[in-house]
């Protein structure tokens, strides 16, 4: 059969909720289109695909699917997390022209710039695994105290974390605020940019082949005010990461947080090409100190 007469096979975008791949229960798409330059005439790119439109069920069900998840992720070994996190590093290189076309289209950029934001958005995933099991020791460890006391101060996840995705850097944006959530055993409700949402929801695909348990990363997509709001007041989400807000829309949210104490993150100017540090993880982690007596001190300064 010749490439004329072969009917095109267009690919429908689903979200990732709990390790599955949902329509919106809505029903709602809405269309995604190519970026075009502020010169461009006709103002609209080309069609890409229809993305779906999620709702406030569709918000309510990732949160249950984050909370179900979170206990046997936090439980996990660092080390088996830091394996989890190198295995999506993997899976992508394997699937790296598919996301530098998305990401070009999304974006606007040219291939080469498209594979460079891919490539360092795969790195940014081994830089995150490597940090799994070395974080505790950075920001935990042993604190001296007057008298005969073991004082151990560990870090320990927030809990289930909504993330408000970078609007312009579709995918190394994605990944940058991502990866360091789950890196540190939180587990994460994630809103993907709302003009580029096609290479978040191919992420899933990606996260479900990944040897990551089902509901500790959802991917949402569709209008970010309208998913947030029910995000930022729900009783069951402990923290927030407002990346992807604008000043207007981040105070209304920071305001619905405050409800039941929510950690925020809130937006700030980030170079996402840069090295990044561990704020990012540090922002989602509780400070556990723990006190135990030694025993009473003998002559020697030893109670053994």
């Amino acid at each position: 059969m010749s490439d004329a007469t072969r009917l095109s096979v267009f690919k429908t975008y689903k979200l990732y909720v709990g390790g599955k791949f949902p329509r919106s229960e809505s029903g709602r798409v809405y269309e995604v289109t190519t970026q075009t330059s502020a010169a461009d005439a006709a103002g609209k790119g080309k069609w890409l695909a229809n993305a779906p439109l999620s709702s406030r069920k569709d918000a309510r069900d990732a949160v249950v699917a984050a909370r179900k998840a979170f206990g046997g992720w936090s439980g996990a070994t660092a080390y088996n997390r830091g394996q989890i996190l190198y295995r999506i590093a993997e899976m992508l290189e394997g699937r790296r022209e598919q996301f530098v076309r998305e990401v070009a289209d999304a974006e606007g950029l040219s291939k080469s710039k498209a594979a460079a934001q891919v490539d360092a958005a795969i790195d940014r995933w081994v830089w995150y695994a490597g940090w799994t099991d070395k974080i505790a020791q950075v920001v935990g460890g042993g604190n001296p105290v007057a008298g005969p006391y073991f004082n151990l101060s560990s870090p320990e996840p927030t809990g289930v974390v909504a993330v408000l995705a970078p609007q312009e850097s579709s995918f190394l944006g994605l990944v940058s605020v991502v990866a360091p959530v789950i890196a540190t055993g939180n587990t994460a409700v994630v809103i993907a940019s709302e003009k580029s949402p096609l290479p978040a929801l191919s992420l899933g695909e990606v996260l479900a082949t990944s040897d990551l348990p089902g509901g500790v990363v959802n991917v949402l997509s569709g209008r970010t005010a309208e998913i947030a709001a029910p995000l930022a007041a729900h009783q069951d989400v402990n923290a927030i990461d407002l990346a992807g807000a604008d000043d207007e829309l981040a105070k209304e949210l920071e305001i619905a947080a405050a409800d039941n104490l929510k950690r925020v993150l809130r937006p700030q100017p980030v170079d996402y090409a840069e090295t990044p540090g561990i704020d990012r993880m540090t922002a989602f982690l509780e400070t556990k100190t723990v006190w135990h007596p030694t025993g009473s001190l003998g002559a020697s300064g030893s109670s053994y």
